[in-house]
């Protein structure tokens, strides 16, 4: 294995590490990575097929969740396996385009889920502000356009990269120490100058997840208001409860992110391997928790689950 390339070649395969530091304890730390990625399969798997086998739940707020699951599955894919892999086989060995095809992957999902959780608080605003009309606004033509929409976002924004990183000469460390591959930290391995995908990767993150964060925050101020003019302490009890999921949801998507991007911008002392590890809650936590989140708070779905494992007997 070669780390350092002095012909002037760029490397076209790289080594991805694990958890640096906490080699040793790969085969410990692969049991809750393992144990995450079948709850998130099983639970996302279950979700979607009540919401689509259930006519009861084909409202807009179950089927921007069943986006949401969908898109669950896709991060917990992306990255989970190819962990378990370094983890248990020492299997890090990694080509450039399959790298770049990962970290394509995993941010697409990453930002389509962020635009998934901006019209599920625009779909609790319709709700609650406007209840009347609520499935004359949210029709399902409608659903599908926004989901059409938001993936294209997704899509058109992270696609640049792609580009942006063909065109770099790795010459450099060919060995990451991580789990799985990211953009700035496969760039930094390049002997060219990364300030294009330095600053387009800070474009990417301002235009999709800090305006989703801005315009969630806006659309619960709204919520808010319009709870606090409601005549009856039932109603506004009964209209906040509807909005306590996606709160724990977004508390859980953003949290970890926010938490990560702070500690690797102000935590130098802070060891390598807490780094890696607090990405990796970013991928493992919502996937495992969201289909248990709403499967606990949503009465619907709790019903809907009790109906396929227990049937009533005739």
């Amino acid at each position: 294995m070669l780390s350092f390339n002095r012909t002037g070649v760029s490397h076209t395969v790289f080594y991805l590490l694990g958890i640096p530091g906490l080699e040793d304890q790969h085969l410990w730390i692969s049991i809750p990575f393992f144990l995450s990625y079948v709850t998130a399969l099983l639970g996302n798997s279950l979700l979607i097929f009540i919401i689509l086998t259930r006519r009861s739940l084909h409202e807009p707020m179950f089927l921007f969740l069943c986006m949401l699951a969908g898109a669950d599955l896709v991060l917990s894919t992306c990255t989970v396996p190819q962990a378990l892999a370094i983890f248990w086989f020492r299997a890090g060995e990694i080509s450039l385009d399959r790298c770049i095809t990962q970290f394509f992957m995993i941010n697409c999902t990453f930002i389509f889920e962020s635009g998934i959780l901006l019209v599920m608080a625009f779909d609790r605003y319709v709700a609650i502000c406007d209840p009347l009309r609520y499935t004359t606004i949210l029709t399902h033509t409608l659903i599908g356009k926004i989901g059409v929409t938001i993936f294209l976002r997704s899509y058109c924004t992270v696609f640049p990269i792609i580009f942006l990183l063909k065109r770099l000469t790795f010459c450099r460390n060919n060995i990451i120490p991580h789990t799985c591959c990211e953009h700035i930290g496969l760039a930094k391995y390049a002997c060219n100058d990364i300030g294009v995908n330095i600053w387009y990767g800070f474009f990417v993150i301002v235009s999709t997840l800090v305006l989703d964060v801005l315009l969630i925050f806006v659309s619960y101020m709204l919520i808010l208001r319009a709870v606090f003019h409601m005549p009856s302490q039932d109603a506004r009890h009964k209209a906040l409860n509807t909005c306590g999921s996606h709160v724990c949801i977004i508390i859980l998507f953003y949290g970890p992110a926010i938490f990560t991007t702070l500690t690797q911008r102000f935590g130098r002392h802070i060891p390598a391997h807490i780094h890696i590890l607090l990405a990796n809650v970013c991928v493992l936590a919502p996937p495992m928790l969201n289909p248990i989140i709403y499967g606990i708070k949503t009465k619907a779905i709790r019903e809907q689950v009790a109906h396929l494992f227990f049937p009533k007997q005739k």
